[in-house]
């Protein structure tokens, strides 16, 4: 079955001496891992264009039980080359694409596609210090677009309604925030200040995040990752989101293939 498709590069590596595989999230068909003929060549219909973050237009043969999928064309209108000039945006970049391949499916979500689409484009845009917010507001936005969205103005256990300036308690395993009594009978739970829970709250609505001090970041990034370890599909290590959550810059990123 071909499909014409806007798709997105998550992960890219090569493949013999002219050809790469490509994992993409696409709008009409979700992830798909495909091989791009001839890729690594300055001409074709594929080119060398279609290299990581690349955004375009796709044309795809579909066979639903081949696990690696031809891709006969790649139309790229958004390079996002700029992300590789800042290693504090190429690691946030790596960290946003890796979560997104973890989450997604085979199936279409237009909106997963349309939040790593612009979850990318603004780290792109991005300045050194404002990557971060941008990385983290689209990491809970990523996992809102599946179906995790953290609970934030009720509690998650009993859901009674929660105080906006109450400093409460964040647990990852029960899926955001705990009154006072579910606190005390939580197994785990961080505690999370009022600005931190408004911070989540606006970036899940969709507002532009602002400058993040390093402390905040840190904090962030591990609400984030305690979140992610209890309600991704599976435990392998987000080896991406770790070197960001490091910030080792200069360490190389790497992606393992998942076909």
């Amino acid at each position: 079955m071909l499909v014409v498709t806007p798709a997105i590069v998550l992960h890219a590596f090569d493949y013999l001496e002219t050809s790469r595989i490509l994992r993409l999230l696409t709008s009409e068909a979700g992830i798909q891992s495909v091989l791009a003929k001839g890729a690594r060549r300055s001409r074709g219909r594929v080119g060398s264009a279609a290299d990581l973050f690349a955004e375009g237009e796709v044309q795809l043969y579909l066979k639903p039980s081949r696990e690696l999928q031809t891709l006969t064309s790649f139309d790229v209108t958004v390079s996002r080359a700029t992300l590789a000039l800042d290693m504090e945006r190429f690691l946030a970049a790596s960290a946003m694409a890796e979560l997104a391949l973890r989450v997604g499916s085979g199936e279409a979500n237009p909106l997963l596609y349309t939040t790593v689409s612009e979850t990318l484009t603004a780290l792109a845009t991005a300045t050194h210090s404002e990557a971060p917010g941008y990385a983290l507001a689209g990491g809970w936005r990523i996992l809102a677009a599946v179906g995790f969205t953290p609970s934030l103005d009720h509690c998650a256990t009993c859901h009674a309604e929660l105080q906006p300036a109450t400093p409460l308690s964040f647990s990852p395993p029960a899926g955001g925030v705990l009154c006072d009594r579910c606190t005390r009978l939580a197994p785990a739970s961080r505690r999370l200040p009022p600005a931190a829970r408004n911070a989540l709250r606006a970036w899940l609505e969709g507002e532009s995040p602002e400058a993040l001090s390093i402390p905040e970041t840190r904090a962030h990034q591990r609400l984030l990752r305690e979140f992610l370890a209890h309600h991704i599909p599976d435990d392998r290590p987000l080896r991406a989101f770790a070197t960001w959550e490091s910030g080792l810059a200069g360490v190389p990123i790497s992606l393992e293939p998942m076909l």
